[in-house]
């Protein structure tokens, strides 16, 4: 099974299926995964098979390794698109998230003014204030809600924390819009159960809820790299372009990633 360790605290840059080209910011340590979720469709792999050795790197190891890497970019002539907060787990987990956030924004605007700042979060800590606010002042939001199903939720993204999708789908109306939304679509089994979340039974509720929180932006993907999970097979893209058109019927926008 080969699956993705992401270099701390920072990679890339990366060509992004959604987002372009992405130097990546990892707040996680580099020999391991730390997520709120264990997703079984995670390139990175279960928690329990990668626990990391390594500390959290520190504010200021963040901060000296990306303004390094942008000076670096900006010498080649080839600045990035996009910087975005993913890698190996879940990034607003950081206690010092919105401090980096803060000292990330300074050296985007010293360094790539036009860059756009990017979180792909699971939306576990919005109910922070701290996260929260930070959140606001980023350019994509990009927070996941696979379904609304608790069943699925529980055999799938597998939450490691307390998780209510009532709350988090509350938690996602109080971004007013500010926030894009990321759902993964995909077909095939798990332990001899379907975990197909394409159909009506699924994506109708799912729909209600993005409707309800009404994002600017949903951006709907499928499987890209191998899973830990055997079994899981990617979504169609007849799927995903329906998917796609039932969100866009509703007056938002929406991405579709094969």
């Amino acid at each position: 099974m080969s699956t993705i360790i992401y270099p701390s605290p920072i990679f890339g840059p990366v060509h992004s299926r959604r987002l372009g080209l992405s130097l990546g910011i990892n707040l996680m340590p580099a020999d391991g995964k730390v997520c709120t979720f264990d997703c079984i469709y995670c390139e990175c792999g279960f928690n329990k098979d990668h626990r990391p050795a390594l500390p959290l790197p520190t504010r200021k190891e963040v901060a000296d390794k990306l303004e390094e890497r942008l000076r670096q970019m900006t010498d080649e002539g080839r600045l990035p698109d996009v910087l975005t907060f993913a890698g190996n787990g879940e990034p607003t987990s950081h206690p010092y998230f919105a401090e980096i956030m803060d000292d990330t924004l300074k050296l985007r605007n010293k360094y790539c003014a036009e860059a756009k700042v990017s979180v792909l979060s699971n939306a576990t800590f919005i109910h922070r204030p701290q996260v929260k606010e930070a959140l606001m002042r980023v350019d994509n939001n990009i927070l996941k809600l696979d379904t609304v199903n608790p069943t699925y939720i529980n055999n799938v993204d597998r939450p490691s924390c307390h998780y209510n999708v009532r709350d988090i789908i509350e938690g996602m109306k109080d971004f007013h819009g500010h926030v894009i939304i990321q759902t993964m679509f995909m077909r095939g089994e798990c332990n001899g159960e379907s975990v197909d979340n394409t159909g009506d039974e699924y994506v109708l509720p799912w729909l209600d809820a993005v409707r309800e929180i009404s994002p600017s932006q949903v951006m709907v993907y499928t499987i890209d790299r191998e899973t830990p999970t055997k079994g899981l097979l990617k979504a169609t893209h007849e799927q995903l372009d329906g998917i796609c058109a039932r969100v866009e019927a509703m007056g938002i926008r929406c991405q579709a990633s094969y």
